[in-house]
């Protein structure tokens, strides 16, 4: 849901790296860049080319388990999960709401979250 680093896809292979050296911390200690990558990912602002990116390519990383994703995505992957879970659940909520509205990927990957909370 939140790799910020994930973008388009080569054919079977990965999505590209084009955008694997994102500052990730950067945008999570900035509440103005965090917002902005939200907004865009549920459609309530507007997107940078990476945001843009990042909401092509969030619902197939989801739901195939971000096997498609570099080494460097699914760090970054994890880094935002954690950081959204523990310091912003109020974001992670309304990303929950638009991109797993059945809870099928809260509940598949519920250990992975579970795992995270309380490690900001």
């Amino acid at each position: 849901m939140a790799c910020v680093a994930v973008t388009w896809a080569r054919p079977g292979s990965t999505y590209t790296d084009k955008w694997d050296n994102i500052n990730v911390d950067e945008i999570l200690e900035s509440n103005r860049l965090l917002k902005g990558y939200v907004d865009c990912l549920l459609g309530k602002g507007r997107c940078t080319p990476d945001g843009k990116a990042l909401k092509e390519t969030l619902p197939d990383a989801l739901e195939h388990e971000c096997v498609k994703c570099t080494g460097k995505q699914k760090s970054g992957a994890d880094k935002v999960i954690r950081h959204l879970v523990n310091k912003r659940p109020d974001l992670w909520k309304e990303l929950a709401v638009k991109y797993d509205p059945d809870n099928i990927y809260q509940a598949r990957y519920k250990d992975k979250i579970d795992a995270v909370k309380g490690s900001a």
